[in-house]
């Protein structure tokens, strides 16, 4: 039993390790070929950046544009999939059990596996079926983006929800009926206020994801070059598809930099939003620890 017990201290201490060092080297990597790159010129080019933040003048040579249109996308998919996301963690975390909550939770789940150029050919295909019916000049555009973003991040938001909701004490929902409150009022008034940080941190993970994934707009309207988004249907940049493109279309090794200068700034932003997301739920759980 104990020379079990050590081997599998040391397969853990191994696994550990490798994870570590890979993470470790790959992080030296980046940095060191993208730090270098960030600098005025990377986000606005030859332009002033006043010019550029106010829209006078448009950036064709610097990564403003990408930055821009993934701000754009990361509010709207987190605009369609606030109500649908919260509803169903809410329902999915009330007592009792039906087919119906059953088959939601089963339909999540399922969603929560399906991978993002899966996601990004279902978009296509209903444009195509757009076209083809009520819409027959519909066009890849920002909104179909950040809707099927809103899909793939759906089981996140919901799933979070619902871990968030049963996280807390079962006394206060009691407290809430024996004080003559609805369901309805019970949820509004204490469940969601008491979970509001581990909410909070669902909403970030989802920022996260919208911002960093490629394959699902890849397919329903990304460009490598197509200035700031010009509305819902509009065309639009972002920062994890100009990493790609240039990654594989870089003209000279300052252009690649560039592309390394673009990864950097994407890791932080997302890496802000994971950073937050844990700080809430860590909070969440010391104040319940303490209550």
């Amino acid at each position: 039993m104990k020379c079990r017990e050590a081997s599998l201290t040391i397969l853990r201490l191994v696994s550990l390790a490798a994870v570590a060092i890979s993470v470790g080297a790959l992080g030296w990597f980046l940095f060191r070929r993208g730090i270098p790159a960030i600098n005025r010129q990377l986000f606005f080019g030859h332009v002033p950046p006043i010019d550029a933040l106010l829209a006078r003048r448009p950036v064709w040579d610097g990564i403003w544009p990408a930055l821009a249109g993934t701000s754009c996308v990361m509010v709207l998919t987190l605009v369609l999939v606030a109500v649908p996301g919260l509803a169903c963690g809410a329902y999915l975390a009330s007592p009792g059990t039906s087919r119906l909550k059953s088959f939601l939770g089963l339909a999540v789940d399922l969603v929560a596996g399906v991978p993002s150029i899966v996601m990004g050919l279902f978009g296509f295909e209903f444009l195509l079926l757009l076209r083809r019916t009520v819409a027959p000049h519909a066009t890849t555009c920002l909104l179909l983006a950040a809707g099927c973003l809103a899909l793939l991040t759906l089981p996140t938001l919901a799933l979070g929800v619902r871990a968030s909701l049963a996280a807390l004490p079962t006394d206060l929902a009691l407290t809430g009926r024996a004080l003559g409150m609805s369901e309805w009022q019970t949820l509004r008034h204490l469940l969601l206020p008491a979970a509001g940080r581990g909410v909070l941190s669902s909403f970030m993970l989802v920022l996260g994801r919208a911002a960093e994934d490629t394959a699902v707009i890849m397919l329903t309207g990304v460009v490598a070059s197509g200035g700031l988004p010009g509305g819902l249907l509009g065309k639009f940049e972002t920062l994890s598809f100009f990493v790609f493109y240039k990654s594989g279309q870089y003209l000279d090794a300052a252009d690649l930099n560039r592309a390394f200068g673009a990864a950097v700034s994407l890791l932080a932003m997302t890496g802000v939003f994971l950073l937050v997301s844990w700080h809430l739920r860590k909070g969440m759980d010391r104040s319940w620890r303490r209550g």
